[in-house]
C-alpha cells in the first residue's frame, strides 16, 4: 500500500511561484510512475504533469514552460515547481502514483494511489 501526502500549497498573486511536494510511504519508490492532477470547483479533474520511473516527463499544454515536475528517489518525494502562476491554475492539487516498472511519465497511466490534496489559489 502507498500513502501520499502533499504539501506546499497556498495563496499567491498572479505571476508568483509555488513548489508542491508529495512524500510517499512506499517500498520501491523508484518503481513508481507519478503524476500531479488538479480539480477546480465545478470542473473535472485534469492531469497536470507526470514523471516516469525512467524520469521522463509529460505535461498538459496549459502548463508547459511554467511547471516542472521532478522526483527525489532517495527522499521518496515528488515535486512540482510552478512558476508564472495564473488565476486559472487555482485548484486542489493531487499527487498520484502507480507501480509501473521501468516506464515513462504519462498522464494516462491508471494511477492507483492518491493523496488528499493541497489547495493552490492564485489571485
Amino acid at each position: 500500500h502507498v500513502q501520499l501526502v502533499e504539501s506546499g500549497g497556498g495563496s499567491v498573486q498572479a505571476g508568483g511561484s509555488l513548489r508542491l511536494s508529495c512524500t510517499a510511504s512506499a517500498y520501491a519508490f523508484a518503481s513508481l510512475c507519478m503524476g500531479w492532477f488538479r480539480q477546480a470547483p465545478g470542473k473535472e479533474r485534469e492531469g497536470v504533469a507526470a514523471i516516469g520511473s525512467d524520469r521522463t516527463t509529460a505535461y498538459t499544454d496549459s502548463v508547459k514552460g511554467r511547471f516542472t515536475v521532478s522526483r527525489d528517489n532517495a527522499k521518496r518525494t515528488l515535486h512540482l515547481q510552478m512558476n508564472g502562476l495564473k488565476p486559472e491554475d487555482t485548484a486542489m492539487y493531487y499527487c498520484a502514483a502507480v507501480y509501473c516498472g521501468l516506464s515513462g511519465g504519462a498522464l494516462e497511466h491508471d494511477y492507483h494511489y492518491w493523496g488528499q490534496g493541497t489547495q493552490v489559489t492564485v489571485s
